[in-house]
């Protein structure tokens, strides 16, 4: 596949991270260490919210639920303007997240990365104890657990983290995004399409302007996903934008999909 390519161990059996996989992006502009079979591995969704930066995207950019890191490191080497918050509170992927920093191959990218451990569900005196200042930064992306307390948690503890939505919901994301973006920041957030009006319900006071892009496997097939894109404070209408369709009919990735994909061009939406 075009956006991924295992490396390998990085750091070999006596790594402090047991299982690792050192994973190639957007046609090895960057690499990233992930959990070879836990936890969450990302690819497409990460890349795809990435991609859903305007071009002109400068600034400083926090990515809530990083994890390793794919989404913000795929931002920064689509955009030369910006710096990279990448939050995390699972020490585990955060600590990926900060020696996939310091690969040979994201040398580029190291002097505009910095990880904060810490749950962006946090609120108030305590969010900024941890690091998250209000007004802080200008733009946020973000790619919460999609399944809630009725999804059967998987087995794995870190994937279990990873996809169960915890205790104050999505509110709680959106909360800390509207809180640390400046006013006019941006937010994007990749998410179920089946939760749409939870998603512009949390925007709610918040995030207007907002922009909806359905995000279709196959161009016949209804969308399961989606990327909503607003502005901090804009009291713009809510816009549906034209989907974007990743698969051909015949196998493959359509040509857009390929490029994004591939760091050669964003959603273009």
């Amino acid at each position: 596949m075009p956006f991924a390519r295992e490396t390998g161990n990085a750091f070999g059996t006596d790594s402090p991270i047991p299982e690792t996989t050192c994973d190639a992006f957007l046609d090895g502009g960057f690499s990233v260490l992930q959990p070879k079979a836990r936890g969450n591995r990302s690819g497409m969704d990460a890349l795809l919210l990435a991609a859903s930066l305007p071009e002109e995207t400068c600034g400083l950019l926090a990515d809530l639920g990083a994890g390793a890191g794919v989404a913000g490191f795929a931002a920064l080497q689509r955009h030369d303007g910006l710096n990279l918050l990448a939050v995390e509170k699972n020490h585990e992927m955060a600590e990926m997240a900060r020696q996939s920093c310091q690969l040979e191959e994201n040398r580029h990218l190291q002097s505009r990365i910095r990880v904060l451990e810490a749950d962006v569900t946090l609120s108030g005196q305590a969010r900024r104890k941890a690091g998250l200042e209000n007004d802080s930064v200008d733009h946020v992306i973000m790619n919460p657990p999609y399944n809630t307390r009725g999804t059967r948690a998987p087995a794995d503890a870190m994937r279990a983290e990873a996809f169960m939505m915890a205790e104050g919901g999505l509110d709680a994301w959106f909360r800390t995004a509207a809180a640390i973006v400046r006013p006019g920041g941006t937010m994007s957030i990749i998410y179920r399409t089946d939760n749409l009006g939870e998603v512009i319900a949390c925007s709610q006071g918040r995030f207007g302007n907002l922009e909806i892009i359905p995000v279709h496997s196959r161009e016949k097939e209804a969308a399961k996903r989606m990327i909503v894109r607003g502005i901090c404070g804009a009291l713009a209408p809510l816009r549906i934008l034209p989907g974007f369709v990743i698969h051909a009919e015949g196998g493959g990735f359509r040509p857009c999909a390929d490029n994004v994909f591939r760091g050669k061009a964003g959603l273009g939406i």
